[in-house]
């Protein structure tokens, strides 16, 4: 799975959308000239949607059964589109009003979620960040997409959040972060501490599963992206280019299969502190 491009989940969806519309022109008897002239729109339109190249609007899916002669399948074709919209959004259309609305657009399914199962390997997860890292984070993040400029009301979300999930007793969380998190710098020297110390109290409460994975351990498998686990509901992958949310059993139970092989080289409870403990030193 690539960081640049949505997951062949996504992309598998939308061909399958695209051959049910192909079908559909194929027991028309028509062809994909004559559906264009129908809808009124050019035949390199519909080459693209059939293939799976070009994503069909709610419109051009009623064009393209009332053109078949089958309109009464529109809805459920529509309803099969907007699924896979949802399935993996950028970043710009997700934060276009800034970053707040990317923190609150989660905020019922983690308040849904009883078990959470997390793996980082670029920054610490936001679940268990301090407020002055999770500034830090923000800030970068906000300058590097050009987004609007509501660090603090998206800062004060997050730690809202934050503080939902841990003041109930009937979560229990599992994060994974490899070992360069806690060398990468993503804030001044007091915060990186502050944040370091953080992480070996989580370590220490009975809700909380942390685990660290050293450097140079042998891998049966390279490092994902970062992905968040809710339950076995839902599955969120945090990419460079956007957020894909799965929630197909298969595509949940492979990151699944994953967690658990990333467990399997982890180190938890004083041996994930000695690491932790060591990487603080580099920043007293």
């Amino acid at each position: 799975m690539s960081a640049y491009t949505p997951s062949s989940s996504v992309i598998a969806a939308r061909r399958a959308l695209a051959e049910q519309l192909r079908d559909l022109r194929r027991d028309a008897g028509i062809t994909g000239r004559e559906l264009s002239a129908r809808c009124g729109w050019h035949p390199a339109k519909t080459s693209r949607i059939q293939d799976g190249k070009a994503a069909p609007s709610d419109a051009d899916i009623r064009a393209w059964c009332q053109a078949c002669g089958v309109p009464e399948r529109a809805e459920n074709l529509i309803a099969a589109s907007r699924v896979v919209d949802s399935m993996y959004v950028e970043w710009r259309r997700l934060e276009k009003t800034g970053l707040r609305q990317a923190q609150e657009s989660v905020l019922d399914l983690y308040r849904r979620t009883r078990h959470f199962r997390v793996y980082a390997h670029r920054v610490v997860p936001g679940m268990l960040q301090t407020r002055e890292y999770t500034r830090a984070v923000l800030t970068a993040v906000q300058r590097a997409r050009g987004t609007e400029d509501d660090v603090d009301a998206a800062l004060d979300s997050r730690m809202d959040r934050q503080a939902m999930l841990h003041r109930s007793r009937r979560r229990t969380f599992a994060v994974l972060i490899e070992e360069s998190v806690l060398h990468t710098s993503v804030a001044d020297t007091e915060t990186m501490a502050g944040q370091l110390g953080n992480l070996i109290e989580f370590s220490t409460r009975p809700a909380v599963s942390l685990g660290i994975i050293p450097f140079h351990a042998g891998r049966r498998r390279s490092p994902a992206e970062d992905f968040y686990m809710f339950d076995d509901v839902q599955t969120s992958v945090e990419l460079v280019s956007g957020y894909l949310r799965l929630t197909q059993p298969h595509e949940i139970g492979a990151y699944a299969q994953a967690f658990s092989d990333y467990s399997d080289m982890a180190l938890f409870g004083p041996d994930a502190r000695r690491r932790l403990a060591s990487a603080l030193k580099r920043y007293r």
